[in-house]
């Protein structure tokens, strides 16, 4: 029969269990950061999933081709003659306005990146304090019962070739 005494807790470092105790207290599934986006951060993401997309360079290569076209032919009346300076003020507005938007939105979600990063590694370092602990408990029972086993089924084998 298996001692009644429980086993010894497994040997971790207290800096590991205290970690390990921190780590259960959070909820691992919430990234504090997934917070409901402000308004301007939505418009920001919007603004920067639509000019990155091919639906957009087609679109606007459409329309370039389009103004070029109607201000170099002749039976169109020419309201940005050659050199298309006034095409190039609506560009150099769309570039202006555009670059800035899009970094903030790359920023935002650089920030949610590194949340994920961060709250990975905490994951993974609390399964691994468990998996750790795990074998702490398989080597306690190794090296405390199963030698115990081992003698009462010596001890049971005896008493069967005694009979």
């Amino acid at each position: 029969m298996l001692p009644a005494e429980l086993p010894e807790p497994p040997q971790v470092s207290l800096a590991e269990y205290q970690l390990l105790l921190q780590l259960r207290k959070h909820d691992l599934t919430q990234n504090p950061l997934k917070r409901k986006a402000t308004t301007g951060e939505r418009l920001a993401d919007r603004v920067a999933a639509t000019v990155g997309s091919w639906r957009f360079i087609i679109i606007q290569s459409i329309l370039l081709a389009l103004w070029i076209t109607l201000n170099l032919i002749a039976w169109v009346q020419h309201w940005d003659p050659y050199p298309f300076i006034l095409l190039n003020l609506a560009l150099s507005f769309q570039a202006a306005y555009s670059a800035p938007i899009i970094m903030m939105s790359q920023n935002r979600q650089s920030d949610l990146d590194r949340a994920d990063m961060r709250q990975d590694c905490e994951v993974n370092l609390k399964a691994e304090i468990e998996i750790e602990l795990l074998h702490d408990k398989l080597n306690l029972l190794r090296d405390r019962y199963i030698p115990e086993i081992l003698a009462q089924l010596q001890r049971i084998e005896e008493r069967l070739e005694q009979r």
